[in-house]
């Protein structure tokens, strides 16, 4: 692996337009179980359940949604910490060896470790938002009026349905981050993915944007994807190490 990384260290160390892309796997190591994987989210949970249709046409679910918020039992209500991979992302931008992270993830640890310019895809679990006027609050201020006996929290504003501000089956990606990510991609010179199984569209695609526009492509993560093929290097383990490694590296040069 050390070579792998070593390489990796290399292209990161020449790329001026590098770019980070995450999935659940970079978070695992925080707590938060990953989508897919053995014991992850869709392996527990009626994934038909989860669309926006059925959240704002039956307030029954709501009911649950946000009950199951308020007692900690969802990600939105996660207390996940960063953890070595986020922090190690963090820096890599400081150091100007990436211009940012696009993330497939809704826990906002990227922020909290540090990352400054962030694309969240699948929107973020640290906000609740009106489905009808589009005004916003931390979660925590809704979670609150949940706690306080309100099962189905309305906006104070005009009165329409409140979700938690990610993004459901059914319900549009937002199209600007769509775009600014495209436009990462194409840009890009070193592209590493970390944690994602690079299975969800369109978000899947961005790598090999990146690859025919002349990137090097490197993939860490614990499990191999279906898309492996296209990387110049493929490393199976742990982000957090791993990255730790390959920061520890850039910064011999770098600093």
């Amino acid at each position: 692996m050390n070579d792998a990384v070593e390489r990796i260290a290399a292209w990161a160390n020449d790329a001026e337009h590098g770019v980070a892309f995450t999935g659940a796997g970079i978070s695992t190591e925080s707590g938060i179980p990953d989508f897919r994987g053995p014991d992850g989210f869709w392996k527990r949970n009626d994934a038909s359940k989860f669309t926006i249709q059925n959240y704002v046409r039956d307030p029954e679910h709501r009911k649950e949604r946000w009950r199951m918020a308020a007692q900690g039992s969802s990600f939105m209500h996660a207390k996940a910490e960063p953890n070595a991979g986020h922090i190690a992302l963090a820096r890599l931008e400081e150091l100007g060896v990436i211009r940012g992270v696009i993330t497939q993830n809704v826990d906002g640890l990227h922020q909290d470790a540090g990352s400054v310019n962030v694309l969240e895809l699948h929107g973020t679990s640290k906000k609740v938002g009106c489905l009808s006027c589009g005004e916003r609050w931390p979660n925590t201020v809704v979670l609150e009026r949940v706690q306080a006996g309100e099962d189905d929290p309305h906006c104070t504003y005009c009165g329409g349905i409140l979700k938690s501000a990610t993004i459901s089956f059914g319900q549009q990606l937002p199209p600007d981050v769509v775009a600014e990510a495209e436009r990462w991609s194409v840009e890009a010179d070193f592209f590493l993915v970390v944690g994602s199984s690079l299975v969800v569209s369109p978000a899947n695609a961005f790598p090999g944007v990146a690859k025919r526009m002349g990137a090097k492509l490197a993939i860490v993560n614990r499990e191999p994807t279906d898309l492996d093929g296209m990387f110049d290097e493929v490393v199976l383990a742990d982000a957090g190490p791993t990255l730790t490694e390959l920061v520890q590296l850039v910064e011999r040069v770098r600093t």
